[in-house]
This record gives structure tokens, sequence and C-alpha cells, in this order.
């Protein structure tokens, strides 16, 4: 089934789920279908044009909707306990960088219209026949939330000395790495640098999407060495010591409840009219315990905008006409929802295994991990938990992908027969319905999930069923989401998980900290140090090979030829066992303007556009 017919597919499932409860059809020949598509699909918008605009010496990006006026509060959710740090270039985890990445600027960003890269705090970027050599010039006159000027010495700061210099997360740095070196930046005056690569890289103008951060905070930081970075701007930090380029700037941090962001009057992006944007004078994160608060948040109208699931999406889209929002629907999930068990055979610094021998054993059997594979039922969970709005998921890309490999895609349906002769081939044997190993040990573990994320949740209590049927004990216990992430970060210390993946249906290759045997999110089989790089399995070195190939291959056709047996490799040995991938639905109040929402880039991607009317 190729890519179009499977988005038509989930179109068509969810316009029946959606509508089958509040359309009533007077004439039966009429083909209602594409009509009802029409009206529920996004506005059609076409963004100005990305500009620049001097004014006073101050090279202003332009704003590419129509102008809006000041005021008002916009109040979206997060669910869970908070953000562990605001330090954007230390962040593990989504919820830390929601809430830090919303206050610096990148050199390029992602065109939420387009796909395409485009400048943002650069002015101009230039690329030379060589293909290794990028001339980025800065926007003339931007400054920091203190005042500062905002110069090349700290794009060279950030890159020079956090990225490659291995502070905070390491994940961008080891992206970066072509071969065993790193691309090489100069700076060659107050507003220009050039970056070097060795070799020619395809995803390079991407990966400079990180935010630039101000040297003259930072500097004295790095100085007194990476522990002192790591507590930087942590979640206790006083905001009002935050030096931002971002178009809001955090005023409050109520720790469990919520975050206050206010304009930032330096910001850099102007209007048709010449007004200097944000229009918000707030925007505000409340964090909430888990998605039926979140829901019901909403329903008070104490949030402007939700994210919509399962039978929801119907009963709010019948009440559309009615009430004071309107529901967009966003096509598949850019992320994806995964089940894995822990692969890691290795010792902790403390001469302790990571994972239980006996477990260790299990769960490096290929054909358990089928075995889990086919016993999952897919369409009951798609059918259960997401009310249809969603599609089984086979793929480590998302199913909108530009990469997407089809064959893939179209996975299979659960076999339990299947599942329970894979068990056998590899020795294991029923005993009172239970699943029993060769040597007598029974195959019981503990799976974890994140508590309050009431889909996950709902996933883990299917997958915990399905297991058991075939014989296995499994112990569900969602915990708090801070929890969860130092477990298979930091401590590596789980027997499997159900998680998400953020990814981008663009660029395969952002997700390298995940596949890349030494990554930072390689938590099926998390390396913790250097020396533990060694005795890979003979899938993880093609994975690192293909990874690196594709890195260096400029030709899309072939890219794609790469990325495709990749997720090849992942379906065939399992490290990572995908399950579903909804349609993102969500409802924003009527009272805002310049809502564009697009596949690409959510709803609120244009925050420092938005307005109320």
């Amino acid at each position: 089934m190729t890519k179009r017919r499977l988005y038509i597919l989930f179109i068509f499932v969810f316009i029946i789920v959606v509508l089958s409860s509040c359309i009533r059809v007077d004439n039966p020949g009429e083909d209602l279908t594409q009509k009802n598509v029409e009206k529920f699909v996004q506005d059609e918008f076409t963004p100005y044009p990305v500009g620049t605009k001097t004014i006073d010496g101050v090279d202003y990006l332009l704003s590419r909707s129509p102008a809006g006026k000041y005021g008002g509060i916009l109040v979206s959710s997060t669910i869970g306990e908070g953000p562990k740090t605001f330090n954007s270039w230390n962040s593990m985890d989504a919820t830390s960088s929601l809430a830090s990445d919303i206050m610096f600027d990148a050199l390029v960003g992602t065109d939420p219209y387009t796909g395409e890269v485009f400048p943002k705090l650069a002015k101009s970027i230039k690329v030379l026949p060589d293909k290794k050599t990028y001339t980025i010039e800065l926007r003339h006159g931007l400054k920091w939330s203190d005042g500062k000027e905002i110069t090349a010495d700290d794009v060279f700061f950030t890159w020079n000395t956090i990225i490659f210099g291995g502070f905070g997360n390491t994940s961008t740095r080891d992206a970066m790495y072509i071969g065993d070196k790193l691309p090489v930046i100069e700076k060659l005056d107050k507003y220009t640098v050039k970056f070097t690569t060795p070799k020619p890289f395809s995803p390079f103008l991407r990966q400079l999407s990180v935010p630039i951060a101000p040297k003259h905070i930072l500097e004295p930081v790095t100085k007194q060495g990476k522990r002192a970075f790591a507590s930087f701007c942590s979640s206790s930090a006083d905001p009002k010591t935050f030096v931002t380029s971002g178009a809001f700037r955090l005023k409050e941090y109520v720790p469990a409840q919520r975050l206050v962001y206010e304009r930032n009057p330096n910001y850099y992006m102007i209007d048709e009219k010449g007004q200097k944007l944000p229009y918000l004078d707030k925007y505000i994160i409340l964090i909430v315990g888990d998605l039926n608060n979140e829901l019901l948040k909403f329903k008070s109208k104490e949030l402007d905008t939700v994210s919509l699931r399962g039978t929801n999406v119907a009963l709010f889209k019948e009440k559309e006409k009615f009430s004071d929002y309107k529901v967009y629907n966003l096509g598949p999930d850019t992320g994806t929802m995964y089940f894995t068990y822990n692969l890691n055979t290795r010792k902790n610094d403390k001469g302790k295994y990571y994972v239980n021998p006996v477990k260790q054993k299990w769960f490096n059997d290929k054909n358990f991990r089928a075995a889990t594979d086919y016993a999952l039922d897919r369409e009951n969970m798609v059918f259960n938990i997401a009310s249809g709005v969603a599609a089984p998921l086979f793929t480590p890309e998302p199913l909108s992908s530009i990469y997407l490999n089809e064959t893939v895609a179209k996975g299979h349906p659960q076999d339990m027969q299947k599942a329970r002769e894979l068990l056998k081939a590899s020795g294991f044997y029923w005993k009172n319905k239970k699943l029993y190993d060769k040597e007598g040990n029974k195959v019981e573990f503990d799976l974890y999930t994140n508590a309050g994320n009431t889909e996950r949740e709902s996933i883990g209590v299917m997958v915990k069923q399905d297991l058991e049927e075939l014989g296995m004990t499994v112990n569900f216990k969602p915990i708090e989401f801070n929890t969860l992430v130092s477990k298979l970060v930091n401590s590596n210390d789980f027997d499997a998980v159900i998680m998400g993946f953020t990814g981008s249906p663009l660029e395969p290759y952002g997700g390298k900290n995940v596949w890349y045997s030494n990554g930072t999110l390689h938590v099926f089989n998390m390396r913790k140090t250097p020396h533990e790089n060694i005795n890979l399995f003979a899938w993880e070195k093609q994975l690192n090979d293909i990874f690196d190939k594709a890195s260096l291959e400029l030709n899309f056709e072939k890219r794609k030829t790469l990325y495709e047996q990749y997720q090849q490799l992942v379906y065939d040995e399992k490290p990572i066992i995908y399950l579903y991938s909804p349609i993102r639905v969500t409802a924003v109040r009527n009272k805002f303007g310049n809502i564009h929402p697009t596949e690409l880039g959510g709803v609120v991607h244009n925050l420092e556009e938005i307005y109320v009317k």
C-alpha cells in the first residue's frame, strides 16, 4: 500500500468515526466523504514568504501572517510533573525541552509549511560548491533579553565550546560526527561564522536548529566544568536571571502547577505594519497530572488548546458548530509509540548486571522478541484505545515520513499460533498455562510507562493481557515521568517499557541517537561509557554503518534506499517493537487569530504571530 493510500485510509477511518454520530444522510446516493474531509482538514492559508526588513540597523525577520493586535493570554498544557531543567543544552526529556527551547532561537528552523530549512537568527546561509563549507551571516542588531547584542561570538561559543566540547546532552554533538571527526567552526567577523565539514554531510543544515546560547552568561559556567554546567538553570533557578533570545521568556514557574511566560520586548520579528512581535502578553503552560485532567480543564475553559484522543474526537467534532472551538486534523503523528525490552548484558560500575542474567537470555533471544511482536493485538489497540483514529505501526519512521519503507509499514496481524511456535523453537514451554524457559525459569518481568499518560497506561494494560495470554507474567508499573527517564537513561534499571519518541517525517538522521550503538537514547541497549561500546550485535553494527552512509549521501533516492534498509533491519531484529500511530487531532478556541495548523508544525508553531481577536 502506498503512503498516499495509507494516508487516505487514515482519513477515511477517521471521518467514519467522527461523522457517524453527527451526519444524517438525507440522500443515500450522495457521496459526502470528500465534502466532509474538506470541512475537517485545516483551513487554506498561504504564508507570506520568509523575508528580512532592516530598520535602524536591525535586520528584523518579517512575520508571515497578517498583522494582529497586542494583548491577551494563550494557555496550553503538558502532562507530568514539569521540567527537570531550563538548560536547553542539557535537556534529556521532551517536557524540559518544551519549557526551555521556547526561550531561545537557533540559526535556522524548519518551515512548518514546506519542510524546508529557513534562516532565523541567521540572515543568510551560503553553501560553497564543495558542499562542505557553510558561511552564515547573522542578523545585525539583535539583542539578548538583557540588552546585550547577539553576535558571532555567541554562535562560536555555543558550537565550539558547549556542543563540540561535550557539555550537557551530547546528542547533537554525537549526530555531527563524520567518522571520528566533527565539523570545524570559525568566526570570520562580528556577524559571520564558517562551518567546514570533513565530507559533504546531508543532514548538516537541519542540525543547526540548536538554540544559540549567550556567551557572556554561560562561558563562566563552562569554565567551572561539566558538572556545574549540568546544574545551571535548574528547575529551582530564579527566572529573572535567565537571559534569552526567544519570543517569550519565563516569568514564573510553580512546580507541578504552571509555567508562565511573558513577551520578550527585544524579539526580532515584526509584522507588515512594523509592530514588534509577539502579540500575546503571556503564554501559560499548565502542568496537568493526566490526560483526563487535561480534557476537564479544556472543558472548563482553563485551557485554550487540547489534543483529542479516542472517542473524544467524535464528541468534540459533533459539538464543534455550537461551541467556542475549532477541531483540526493534523494527520498521522510525527512521533512513534513503542515497546522495548532491555537488551543490556553488561555490568555497572559496581560490578552488578543492569539486567538479571536470566532475563538477559530471554530479551536477547530474537524468537522471544518476535513472539512478543506477533502476540500484540495492534488492531485491538487502535479500536479500543484510539477509537479507530489511528493505524497499526511497524516501522521506526512515522507513517508520514518521506523515507517510509512501505513494505515494512504493512506489518502483520496478531498471530498467537506463530508466537507460540517461535517460543517453542527457543526451548520455552508451558506448565499450568505459565511460560517457562528451557532451564525451568518462570518468565516474569516488570513493564513500565509514565503515569498520568492514560493512553500509554491503557496500552500497558492491553500489552500485559496479550503477553499473559502467551503465559508470560507481566508486572505493569506506571511511574512518574522523570523517574522513568532516569531509569532509562541514567540507571538503565528496567526490564521493559512503553514509551514514545518524537520524530520528523523529513529527516531520519535525527534519530541517530536512538539507533547508533553509543547513542544517548539507545535505550534498548544503553552504553553509559565509551569502554562499554564493545561486543556490538551484528545488526547494531549494520545500523551504525547505514546511518554513516546515509549522512554522506546527497542523492535523495539513494538515501531513501539506505533508510528503507534500516527500517527493514529494525523490523527483522525487533530491538524496538512499534505499536500504533494516532492521527493528531487538536481543538483550539475560536478567539485566536493567525491560527494556521500544519502537519509539520502543529497548532501553535507560530506562537509569536498568534493574537486574541
